[in-house]
This record gives structure tokens, sequence and C-alpha cells, in this order.
């Protein structure tokens, strides 16, 4: 103490030398606390590495789904009136069946006088055919001359004539007959109907609307930069609406694109698919098989979307994480197609939904 007091520099330095080690026996604790919490693994998780496989080629479009063809069935003869409609809108219907009938008590009577038309002319045929035979056998004689001769082979051909205009006339009303029935041109659904009983049409006015053979087409439109990879025969794999997934073969392209939208209409034949799965009109998407290629896959638990976009979270050294957007492509139920990341890398299997960019975690093997 009395060296101390001798000496006041000294005593101000043990002074400080005495605070410091208040201050040095204070703040330690919280630093190692500091330390040993940066040191600890924010979760435990399991490391994979991208899968290489291999997937179709596909190019994904938006369609139409339409009927492959639609029969317009209208009147043949007019100036009837509808005397029965047989068909209504969703009926099955067979080529050759009877859709609708016309009122044919007129076509009947008109039919009954060419009938009598067609006697009468046969009648005259028969008169004119056996004068002219008994001419021939006179004039073998000399007692007839070459004029009369002549008139009666004359008769004979206008007779003959006029029995094949009445016959003509006959089998045109036995046509009228028959048309006075609307008939199926085809198997298939009556998609729309305009008939009427008691409505009286025109020739040429349509009926009904027929798909032909119940057969649907999906319409897709496709950039015209995958244009030369659309073949003939392609698989095709539609969506529908309702998430019921339907197949289909390319038919055909169209032989040239649209110059306002810059799309290529591809027609696809839509196979086992009924009216009463898919429906002309509906909007559907769905991809175009053009062939097989190699790609990275990962599990859909080891990405996370934040912000509208895809990430991963790869392993570093230190096992300090690292989150990297990726780009996602094609999936199956189980497996995500991903562009931006090597086949070597290590990503976070599952759990990354609850890491943040340079946690460190602990790694261990998986089950």
């Amino acid at each position: 103490m009395r060296i101390l007091k001798q000496h006041p520099k000294l005593t101000a330095i043990c002074a400080c030398l005495l605070l410091c080690g208040v201050i040095v026996l204070v703040a330690t604790p919280k630093s190692v606390a500091k330390a040993t919490e940066a040191a600890r693994p924010a979760m435990t998780v399991t490391v994979i590495s991208p899968a290489k496989q291999t997937w179709p080629v596909v190019i994904n479009a938006n369609g139409n789904i339409e009927a492959w063809q639609e029969s317009l069935i209208g009147a043949e003869i007019g100036g009837y009136a509808l005397a029965e409609v047989q068909a209504q809108i969703g009926d099955v219907v067979k080529r050759g069946q009877v859709l609708a009938q016309f009122s044919s008590d007129t076509l009947k009577i008109e039919l009954a006088q060419q009938q009598a038309a067609l006697a009468e002319s046969e009648a005259a045929w028969n008169e004119a055919s056996d004068n002219a035979e008994r001419i021939r056998k006179l004039d073998s004689n000399g007692a007839l001359s070459g004029q009369q001769i002549k008139q009666s082979v004359l008769q004979e051909q206008a007779a003959a004539a006029r029995l094949q205009a009445a016959k003509a006339r006959l089998a045109a009303q036995q046509l009228r007959i028959k048309q006075s029935q609307v008939i199926a041109p085809d198997n298939g659904v009556i998609s729309a109907r305009s008939a009427t009983v008691g409505a009286v049409v025109q020739p040429g006015q349509e009926l009904f609307r027929l798909v032909r053979q119940s057969r649907l087409e999906w319409r897709a439109e496709v950039s015209a930069l995958d244009a030369a990879r659309i073949k003939s025969g392609q698989q095709v794999s539609v969506t529908l609406p309702n998430g019921q997934s339907v197949n289909g073969k390319v038919r055909k392209a169209a032989p040239t694109v649209d110059a306002r939208t810059r799309n290529l209409l591809v027609y696809v034949d839509l196979q086992n698919t009924s009216l009463e799965t898919a429906k002309p009109g509906m909007f559907a998407k769905g991809a175009l098989q053009t062939g097989q290629g190699d790609v990275l896959t990962l599990p859909g638990n080891s990405i996370v979307m934040r912000d509208g976009f895809a990430y991963v979270f790869v392993l570093g050294t230190g096992n300090k994480v690292k989150m990297q957007r990726v780009t996602l492509g094609r999936q199956d139920t189980q497996n995500v197609a991903v562009n931006g990341i090597g086949q070597d890398a290590k990503i976070i299997a599952s759990g990354a939904g609850f890491l943040a960019d340079g946690d460190v975690v602990k790694v261990v093997a998986a089950k």
C-alpha cells in the first residue's frame, strides 16, 4: 500500500488491470456461448445427388377438343312438313337409321299418278310395237309403201321413248318418297337438332348434326419453333379439365402456320375416348412425345419454392448449405427434372424448407 501511495502512476496501472480482469471474467462466458451456438447444427439432414434418367422429350401444348368430323344432315326435298322427329340430341345412331319423316301423303298420290302414266305408256308402246310388226310382215309382200313403213317405225320408236320417260318419272318420284325420310349417313352421336315437328323446310336446310363414329380429336397449338419436331404417329398424353389423362396419337400437322398466332395446328386422334369422357369444345393441355433424352432428376421434397422460384440447398465445406436457384422441367409421381446443377452436387434431401442460406447442418446416412 505504501508503494502504491508513493507511486500514483503504478496505482492507476493496477486499477486498469483489475478492471480488465473483471471485464474478461464477465465477457468470456457470453463469447463462449455465441461460439458454441454458431457451431451447433441447425438440423440433421440426409444428402442425395441428382439421378440421371432417360425420359421422353415432350412438347407441351394447349388446344381444344373437337369432333373428328361433324356431319351436317339436311333436307333433300322442300315444301313438305315434318311429320315425325325420331332422334334427339345425344342419341347414338347407326348408318341408315331414320332420324325424321316428312309428310308423304302428297308424294304417294304423285307416285300413283306416275305409276298410271307408266301403265299408259306401256300400253301405247305395245300397240305401236304390234302395228310395226304387222307392217314389217306386209312389207315382205310389197303391199305397203315405203312412207307407211317408215311412219310405223317412227311411231314405235316414239312410243318406246315415252315409255322410258314414264319409267324415269316414276323412278324420280320413288326417290322423292325415299328422300321424305331423313337418314343418318354414318354411325355416330347426334350433337345438334333443329328439326321440329310441323315445320316446313327447304331443300338443304340443316336438321341435325352428327359426330361421325363418335370420334374425337385434340387440336393442339404448337409453337412454330417446334414444328419440325412433329411427326405423324407420335404418342400424346392429353389432360382433360377434370384432371383425367387420355392417350392420343398425332394424325397429321397442318401444312401452314397461323400468321396471327405463329402457332402450328396439330391434329391428335384421341384413343378409347368417348363423348361421356370428353366433349367437343373442351380446352385441354397435353404433351407430345418427340423422342427421348437424359435428364437430371430430384425428389420433389428436396426442392423449395420461394418468391415464385425454385431452389435447392447444396452442401458445401464445413457442412454449410448454399441456396441455389434451379429450373424445373417435367415431373412424374415422385421426381422432377431440374436444370442448373451438376450430377455430382450434394443436395439436401428433406427438410430444406426449414433451412436458410449459410446454415450449418449435421449429415447422417439415409435410412
